[in-house]
């Protein structure tokens, strides 16, 4: 029987402000895929100095809590094995290549668990002790859809309360009916529930509750409502759905079979933890995020970009950019229109679109070269805010040809967020790099050889299968 006056006090490891973390993902990213695999100790020294570079006023404990706290143990950007090495986690690589935010907060999500291996050895045992068991992103969106079929809308004190801080909750033993008809209960009597501790300001009642909702937010799962109502988003339910159903399922990583006596279980359980949250778990198509997932208006895609099975970001990008200037270069002079060529595959090109200035001036109708980056997320990106910061792969030949085309290339990041589309607009990358705005860094190295480089030859090599 469920119990909501049994309370406990569940956290999780602090991030940062919703845009905050949305912004830093991507550098986090780059440079955990630029300096591992590595040794902890050059790794360590390595994160910190490329970090600096976007975080200039940032001291080291800060640079450090970056690392290990948040790209580390709570975003499972990469894992140390037990000789102390680092390596990029499968959930960083797939971002890389997808730039799909929500995709990559919703792993996340879905392999948070309390207890993890993530807490301190004192903060485990704690919880064995206590008999936590609870995969908290599942439970949350099962109650939430519970409350859907009711009519019932849930707040942040809610979630608060009658889930997060709720020991049958955290242990497993309150299904989401249960909880449910409660609120429905309280509600009826007119009764508000709120987390209490005697002593502590309400940010401390409520700030692992807030934690949790802003990672179920960057997940594109949930938003907070003008009342702070968390509302779930109509657009994600295959994936609310995939969270649901597993939200009584045994924990994949059984902290209970660890004996936290010794020193050695105790490093142990950290190794192993970090090495599990790391690996990607198995639902690429379910937790892709679409624009439509992202609640942009159908007004601002095409017809194109509606199409349910056009998954791929940079297409869906590309196709914005060039429906963009084939209307700009029209409404300029639609004898130009036709000028403007999607070539995105086109390999080799070191551009997506070609495009013509079509601007008042002698070099109205010269050619615009327009390289496409693409990404998605939650939060729009605010170049007002001085501590926003972005990072975007070029290939050899997409920096050849800002050489070659210098004042006519042009970069186009284009940011799918919940709502809307924004693009910024790079003009003359080459002329930004020499003047300090922006920094070019090369990360890949072609190796050529021949014959008088070959050390060995192995004339009779056979794998296990013969081959």
């Amino acid at each position: 029987m469920y119990n909501h006056f049994n309370q406990y006090r569940c956290t999780i490891i602090r991030g940062k402000s919703k845009g905050e973390m949305d912004n830093l993902l991507p550098a986090y990213a780059q440079i955990i895929d630029e300096i591992t695999p590595a040794d902890k100790g050059s790794f360590e020294n390595s994160f910190n100095r490329l970090l600096k570079r976007f975080l200039p006023n940032a001291s080291i404990k800060t640079l450090d809590n970056h690392r290990t706290e948040i790209a580390g143990k709570l975003f499972g950007m990469y894992y140390i094995d037990e000789n102390q090495n680092v390596y990029t986690s499968e959930r960083t690589l797939k971002f890389l290549e997808d730039n799909d935010q929500p995709a990559f907060f919703k792993d996340m999500c879905f392999k948070i668990q309390y207890p993890n291996g993530m807490d301190k050895p004192a903060t485990i045992l704690e919880r064995i002790n206590n008999n936590i068991s609870v995969r908290p992103c599942s439970l949350v969106l099962s109650v939430l859809l519970e409350a859907k079929e009711v009519g019932l809308v849930l707040t942040k004190n809610d979630i608060g309360y009658y889930i997060l801080n709720s020991l049958d909750a955290l242990q497993g033993k309150a299904f989401p009916n249960e909880i449910v008809n409660v609120i429905v209960n309280d509600r009826n009597e007119g009764i508000i529930r709120k987390i209490k501790n005697p002593g502590k300001a309400s940010s401390y009642n409520m700030q692992h509750i807030n934690e949790l909702l802003n990672y179920l937010e960057l997940a594109n799962l949930i938003h907070i409502g003008m009342e702070y109502e968390v509302l779930l988003n109509e657009n994600e339910l295959n994936a609310i759905n995939y969270f649901a159903k597993h939200w009584d399922e045994k924990l994949e990583f059984d902290v209970y079979s660890y004996d936290l006596s010794t020193v050695e279980n105790r490093k142990k359980i950290g190794t192993d933890w970090s090495f599990y949250f790391s690996k990607l778990v198995d639902s690429k198509e379910i937790f892709t995020t679409t624009a439509k997932s992202l609640g942009i208006p159908e007004e601002k895609l095409s017809k194109k970009l509606g199409r349910t099975d056009l998954v791929a970001l940079g297409d869906e990008g590309e196709l914005f950019v060039y429906e963009y200037e084939k209307e700009r270069v029209k409404s300029y002079n639609h004898r130009l229109a036709s000028k403007v060529l999607h070539l995105g595959k086109t390999r080799g090109l070191g551009y997506d679109i070609q495009s013509v200035i079509a601007e008042d001036g002698d070099i109205s109708e010269f050619v615009k070269y327009i390289e496409v980056k693409s990404t998605k997320r939650v939060t729009a990106p605010s170049i007002e805010d001085d501590n926003w910061i972005d990072t975007i792969n070029l290939t050899r030949n997409e920096w050849i040809a800002a050489n070659q085309h210098s004042n006519y290339y042009f970069i186009y990041r284009v940011y799918f967020v919940r709502g809307t589309v924004f693009m910024y607009v790079i003009k003359n990358v080459k002329e930004k790099v020499d003047d300090g705005l922006l920094r070019v860094i090369p990360v890949a190295y072609r190796a050529d050889f021949g014959n008088s480089a070959i050390d060995m030859v192995i004339k009779e090599a056979r794998s296990e299968y013969g081959v």
